[in-house]
């Protein structure tokens, strides 16, 4: 792109070299055919030489033409060239702009392969907590049936104590009526031993001493009877 007014430089050196050579040609050629010794008419000669001088201006006339459009090229080529020279600044512009830009992508792809690393390694260490917290779930799930085993089994014993006390209240109630009943036989039985007891001293002693001895043996009898109450309450007791 920068040869190219040089080679319009050059194009119209050679042009009007070649025009110059040519106009100094037909000038020899002119002078030697007016100098040659053929016998020739003056008026010929003055025709040849008013024909050589029209060709001589009409190639000068020719040659300004051309030197005119070769200008005009050569203006048009560094008109053009100027052009190109913008469009090339402003292409490198642009370039230097996309340059920019892709230094700042390449920057961001960095920044963004950094931060998915970090997200992957984030993402394991999520994982690694869901896979623990999956085990102690399952651990608290074991832990929570066997706490719900050992509820059942405690709500089961308690329903047993209760029953067992349901029962034993039961018997309670059943030993403490038994109990009532042997303390109303006993205090029946203390009642009539009194009893025996005051008849036995009403008797006199100084009278019919064989027949005192039978009363001894009842009263011994009647004597026993409490015991045997408490053996018979002692015995219900053991039964509850």
């Amino acid at each position: 792109m920068a040869a190219s007014p040089k080679s319009s430089s050059t194009a119209k050196n050679l042009l009007i070299g070649v025009l110059a050579l040519w106009s100094i040609i037909s000038l020899v050629v002119i002078v030697v055919w007016a100098t040659s010794p053929d016998l020739k008419g003056s008026a010929q000669c003055r025709a040849e030489l008013q024909e050589a001088t029209e060709k001589l201006e009409g190639a000068k006339v020719v040659f300004n033409k051309n030197k005119v459009a070769l200008e005009e090229m050569v203006e048009e080529e560094r008109e053009k060239h100027a052009r190109q020279q913008a469009e090339i600044l402003l292409l490198l512009g642009h370039l230097n702009a996309t340059n920019a830009t892709l230094e700042e992508c390449r920057q961001e792809n960095v920044v963004l392969n950094g931060n998915i690393t970090l997200l992957q390694e984030h993402i394991e260490q999520l994982r690694q907590k869901e896979a623990n917290l999956t085990a102690q779930i399952s651990l608290q799930e074991e832990h929570i049936e066997a706490v719900e085993h050992n509820v059942t089994q405690a709500i089961y014993q308690i329903e047993s104590c209760v029953r067992e006390k349901a029962v034993a209240d039961s018997q309670m109630a059943l030993a403490q009526t038994n109990t009532k009943a042997c303390k109303s036989n006993e205090q029946r039985l203390e009642k009539q031993l009194d009893k025996c007891k005051s008849a036995e001293s009403e008797v006199p002693q100084q009278t019919q001493p064989q027949e005192a001895a039978p009363p001894k043996s009842a009263a011994s009898r009647l004597a026993g009877v409490p015991v045997l109450t408490l053996l018979i309450c002692s015995s219900l007791h053991l039964r509850t």
